[in-house]
C-alpha cells in the first residue's frame, strides 16, 4: 500500500462521527449532556469533530485521533481499529499492520528489587502473591525498573504486558504490539478454574482484587472495556464473573455496559475507589 493509498484511507475513516467511534467502544452518553461521554480515559465533550477530554486536559480532531486517545495506539494500528468495528466503510484489502509483532520488554534482573520494593512497600501487594507471579514468569522488571505484567490467552502464549513506572514519574501503559482482546493478566497466573471470577481495571488491582477474596480468580482488562473479546468464551465457564471496575463515574458507566451485554455478571464495586486503595486501607 503506497503513501497515497494510505493517506486516502485515513481520510475516509477520519469522518467517520464520534458518537459512532464512542459507541463502539463501549463508551456512555452522559444522560443530563447529550455533548459529554465517560470513557476508561475519563470525561470526553465532543462538538462536530473535536473532542476534548477535561480530565487529561487533551483534546483532538476526528476518529483516528479519538482511537489513538481512547487505546493508546500507534496510527496505523487506529486506522486498522477502524477498518474492523466500521467494515462499510473499507475499500482497502486487510492491512499487514493488524499482525503488529508484540514486542515485551527485556527481563532486567538487576531492577527486579525496586519493582519489588514499590509493589510490596508503596502499593501494600502481599509478597506470597509478588513472588508467585516471578517465578511464572507473569511479572517481571525491564531495564527502566518498569513492573512489566504479562497477559497471555488460554494456551499461557504471551500476548501484552501491562506496564507501570515505579520510579519517582509515575507512568504506565502497554508494551508495542500487546492484543488486549487475545487475553488478559491473571491471578493465580496457571487459570485453575474457581468458583468466582472478578474483573479489574489494571493488574495491580487484580492482584490486590485476589489478597482481598483469596478464593477468587481475579483478571485485569488493562482498562475499563465493556466488551473485551475474550469475555464471551470466560462466561462459558462454569465461575460466577463479577464486575469490579473502579468506584467512579467511569468504572460505574463501563460496569453498566457491559452488564447491559451480559446479564449474568454482577458488579462488585471496590469499598475505596480501587481495589488497590481498599487493599492500602487495610495497613
Amino acid at each position: 500500500m503506497n503513501f497515497a493509498s494510505i493517506r486516502q484511507r485515513a481520510d475516509q475513516l477520519r469522518l467517520i462521527p464520534l458518537p459512532d467511534v464512542l459507541r463502539a467502544t463501549g463508551a456512555q452518553p452522559d444522560p443530563h449532556d447529550p455533548h459529554k461521554w465517560h470513557t476508561p480515559q475519563g470525561v470526553l465533550s465532543v462538538t462536530g469533530a473535536k473532542f476534548i477530554n477535561w480530565n487529561q486536559g487533551v483534546g483532538g480532531g476526528g476518529a483516528i485521533d479519538l482511537i489513538i486517545h481512547l487505546h493508546h495506539l500507534r496510527f496505523r494500528e487506529a486506522l486498522d481499529w477502524l477498518d474492523r468495528h466500521f467494515p462499510h466503510l473499507s475499500t482497502q484489502p486487510a492491512s499487514p499492520w493488524a499482525a503488529v509483532q508484540l514486542r515485551l520488554p527485556t527481563p532486567d534482573a538487576a531492577q527486579l528489587g525496586r519493582v519489588r520494593y514499590y509493589l510490596l512497600d508503596q502499593r501494600a501487594l502481599p509478597s506470597s502473591l509478588v513472588d508467585g507471579l516471578i517465578q511464572t514468569g507473569t511479572l517481571y522488571a525491564d531495564p527502566r525498573a518498569n513492573a512489566v505484567f504479562v497477559l497471555r490467552a488460554t494456551d499461557q502464549t504471551p500476548v501484552g504486558a501491562e506496564l507501570r513506572g515505579t520510579t519517582v514519574h509515575p507512568w504506565r501503559g502497554m508494551a508495542p504490539g500487546s492484543k488486549k482482546d487475545l487475553g488478559f493478566f491473571s491471578v493465580p497466573a496457571d487459570g485453575v478454574p474457581a468458583p468466582c471470577i472478578v474483573l479489574c481495571e489494571s493488574a495491580i488491582d487484580a492482584i490486590s482484587c485476589r489478597a482481598l477474596h483469596p478464593q477468587h480468580r481475579c483478571l485485569s482488562t488493562a482498562g475499563a472495556r465493556p466488551n473485551p473479546r475474550w469475555l464471551a468464551s470466560l462466561l462459558a465457564q462454569d465461575a460466577q464473573v463479577y464486575c469490579g471496575f473502579d468506584t467512579d463515574s467511569t468504572g460505574d458507566a463501563m460496569a453498566s455496559a457491559m452488564i447491559a451485554l451480559y446479564p449474568s455478571i454482577q458488579r462488585l464495586a471496590p469499598p475505596h475507589h480501587d481495589w488497590n486503595d481498599t487493599l492500602r486501607c487495610l495497613r
